[in-house]
């Protein structure tokens, strides 16, 4: 989301990567409380406690895995390679080590892989084509300065502006899917933002944070339907422990 969002801000990836740190720690303390919750509420099974003397052999043996972020987010941090090409070489590397150092992939299950890569790359690549025409559009009939217009005649300060734009992409969150909203919706606020004074990478993490939490929020929380599918249980019972 946030590349995407780069796409029609013209913010940088870097920056809001940085900058969805403290948000996305904040998700992650706030996601284990409510796993330690559920955990006890639904008496989940404990597995047994790895014994002291086994940490350094399963460490030296996790430890290929573990360098895959080091290499995706040390290449885009250290100037080697922007986003795009860290994500192919993060993906060449993971190929390699499953492959090769952990012998748990087929040719079959790569060519597998490749086939629903191609698939997904198609259809967001079709997304993005569409997404792009519209946006031609929206500038052509001039709908920033429209839309900055009737801003600026509510007088909204930067604060209330924020608000409102949480609001809307709370809403559309449950009913849109998230590539969209950030192609399609996106573009109309961020003239009106950049006119306010928002910092891009600010106003970034702001549509970023609100379409993840639409992902999980019905009807059309597509990470729901992921869930329900992946868990082998009905809708409604992910709905139900995913509402706190």
């Amino acid at each position: 989301p946030m590349v995407l969002y780069a796409l029609v801000s013209d913010a940088s990836i870097g920056y809001l990567f940085l900058g969805g740190v403290i948000p996305g720690l904040l998700m992650a303390l706030a996601q284990m409380g409510i796993n330690s919750w559920m955990a006890h509420r639904h008496d989940f099974p404990i597995s047994e406690r790895v014994p002291l003397r086994e940490v350094p052999r399963l460490t030296l043996e996790a430890f290929p895995a573990l360098l895959m972020p080091v290499i995706l987010l040390g290449g885009i941090y250290g100037g080697v390679m922007p986003p795009t090409e860290a994500a192919a070489v993060a993906a060449a590397y993971a190929w390699l080590i499953a492959a090769v150092f952990y012998r748990s992939l087929t040719l079959a299950q790569t060519w597998q892989a490749v086939r629903e890569s191609a698939r997904s790359t198609a259809a967001i690549g079709m997304l993005i084509a569409g997404a792009l025409a519209f946006n031609y559009v929206i500038t052509s009939e001039n709908v920033p300065n429209t839309v900055r217009g009737i801003l600026a005649g509510w007088e909204m300060s930067p604060w209330q502006f924020l608000l409102v734009v949480n609001v809307i992409l709370l809403v559309l969150g449950c009913l849109m899917e998230g590539s969209t909203i950030l192609l399609v919706v996106v573009p109309v606020f961020v003239p009106a933002a950049q006119a306010l004074g928002i910092d891009m990478v600010h106003f970034g993490i702001v549509v970023v944070v609100n379409i993840m939490l639409g992902l999980v929020t019905p009807p059309y929380g597509l990470l729901l339907f992921i869930c329900a599918k992946l868990s082998d249980q009905p809708l409604m019972a992910v709905v139900r422990d995913t509402l706190p």
